[in-house]
């Protein structure tokens, strides 16, 4: 069974593989994605998120979902001693580094609860995977080119986990160190493995705006492995990276 829906302005897919139909699973996953949505986006006027930059909600008037959120924010920008930010400039409340991960690992154990065990679930290049595609396989997962969104960089072979990455591709250059209030300029992609996608995908901007010094620190906080692009091409790596064979040459350690 497969799904593709737009949420949160990006297509996101589901690939199940079991036998039998499990609509009414991926139904409420998709469910729990779009409430996300209403919920956290700061382009909608009529979310919790925008009522907190008006400033029409004090903190003892939050959701439960908003405050697990900002806990989740914080506990990134202490480790990264304020590189990681839900601040933006002028210190309006943006969730973006936060919530698609958090949101779609919650799609992803929704699944899970429903039974349902060999799934790829992908929001727009970070993807959760359970079980197997067929026969014990691992999930093949790309990674695009920062450079050309046309071209795969590099294809992963995982189970049981998430893969996220931070990059410039259609947004450019758009993740801010909380540390100086300028967009991290030192990296132009970071790719992370971990056992969940809320945890990928927060390290995956968090090491990005630390920069090359992130990539030790991103498997001290939880990264299985950190693949990081420099502007002049090199390509950094720390932890085991899952490269599916055959590994591109530029992409082995000498």
């Amino acid at each position: 069974m497969r799904h593709v829906e737009t949420v949160m302005g990006i297509p996101m897919s589901v690939d199940i593989r079991d036998a039998g139909d499990h609509a009414d699973a991926v139904r409420a996953a998709f469910d729990l994605l779009a409430a996300a949505d209403l919920r956290f986006s700061s382009y909608r006027d009529d979310s919790e998120v925008s009522a907190v930059n008006r400033g029409l909600l004090a903190p003892d008037q939050y959701s439960a979902d908003l405050r697990e959120v900002l806990a989740l924010g914080a506990g990134a920008q202490r480790a990264s001693r304020g590189a990681f930010s839900l601040r933006l400039p002028g210190q309006k409340l943006d969730t973006d580094g936060v919530v698609k991960g958090w949101a779609v690992q919650k799609a992803a154990d929704l699944l899970g609860q429903a039974g349902v065990r060999d799934f790829c679930f992908n929001a727009g290049g970070d993807v959760v995977v359970r079980g197997a595609p067929e026969n014990g396989a691992r999930w093949n997962v790309g990674v695009r080119s920062p450079w050309n969104a046309a071209e795969m960089l590099m294809v992963l072979a995982v189970t049981d986990g998430a893969v996220a990455t931070s990059g410039t591709y259609e947004r450019g250059n758009h993740v801010t160190d909380g540390r100086t209030g300028l967009v991290a300029g030192e990296l132009v992609s970071v790719t992370v493995t971990a056992a969940d996608l809320c945890t990928a995908d927060i390290l995956a901007t968090a090491v990005f705006a630390l920069g090359t010094d992130g990539l030790a620190w991103g498997l001290e906080n939880g990264a299985d492995a950190v693949i990081a692009i420099t502007h002049d091409c090199r390509v950094l790596q720390a932890g085991t990276v899952p490269f599916a064979e055959p590994v591109p040459t530029f992409l082995r350690r000498t």
